[in-house]
């Protein structure tokens, strides 16, 4: 049995990774700090459960998991492994010891200096440019979705939530409303 399961690629999440505790919820599932077993290194791992799920949702999932595949890039977030049974799927991500940018800037005040600010702008766009490159679109790009590597002020913001976008041809357009929206422009709602 073991042969079988080694030929056709099967791997076990818990074979490989030690859950911990819970860093966030989000609609499907949950966000679980973990520790490799053998390198020790900290990651975190997307549960998302699979019963709840529409088709829609679904496949929105499998858009997200192939754009991670994509971006490699050192302002967008990094996917380690992913992992799949009948239940769940497990994304297992790089883990940004730091909060989101909101509850970055939440923790100054909302005062960073312009050059830090200038530095921030400057290595999200970065990342958007180098997603733009490859047709990838966000849409969903707000400051719960650009996370810290850690609480310092030389943390490096990357992003991360790709359930919400889109991979588009060079003569393609996106007009869906999609997005988060308190984030909307105005003109959108119009």
């Amino acid at each position: 049995m073991i042969q079988l399961k080694e030929a056709v690629g099967y791997a076990n999440l818990f074979d490989f990774y030690e859950l911990d505790k819970t860093l966030g919820k989000g609609q499907f599932g949950l966000v679980k700090l973990a520790t490799h077993k053998k390198t020790g290194q900290k990651v975190a791992i997307k549960t998302v459960k699979k019963k709840d799920m529409k088709p829609i949702d679904v496949f929105q999932q499998r858009r997200e998991i192939e754009i991670l595949k994509m971006c490699q890039h050192p302002n967008i977030i990094k996917l380690i492994d992913i992992f799949e049974n009948a239940d769940y799927y497990y994304i297992v991500l790089e883990y940004m010891e730091g909060k989101d940018l909101f509850d970055y800037l939440l923790k100054r005040n909302f005062k960073i200096s312009e050059a830090r600010a200038r530095e921030l702008a400057f290595q999200i766009a970065q990342g958007l440019q180098y997603m733009h490159s490859y047709g990838i679109i966000h849409r969903d790009l707000k400051l719960e979705n650009i996370m810290m590597t850690d609480g310092s002020d030389k943390a490096v913001p990357k992003i991360v939530d790709f359930g919400l976008s889109k991979i588009l041809g060079p003569s393609e357009k996106a007009t869906e409303p999609f997005g988060t929206l308190s984030y909307c422009a105005p003109e959108v709602l119009k």
